[in-house]
């Protein structure tokens, strides 16, 4: 599954264009590495998000293409 999509269903980032313009301003990491929205998630990458001063690092449990609100959570643990 692509990063950009990913970070939408797991709702880390709330519309896939902004999760577009985070990647490509350099401010996710997937595995320690600068990753693009196009890179491809599989489970147990982390990866690693800033916002502003706060970073977010989580690890990929699950993929799915759709998610209820309730069960995205379940996509992702916190590191």
């Amino acid at each position: 599954m692509r990063l950009d999509k990913f970070l939408k269903v797991s709702r880390l980032i709330k519309r896939r264009t902004v999760a577009n313009e985070a990647c490509d301003a350099g401010r996710v990491l997937v595995n320690g590495n600068v990753a693009k929205a196009s890179v491809k998630v599989k489970v147990s990458d982390v990866i690693e998000i800033q916002f502003g001063s706060k970073t977010v690092k989580v690890e990929v449990v699950d993929l799915q293409d759709t998610t209820k609100k309730e069960e995205a959570k379940e996509l992702f643990r916190y590191l």
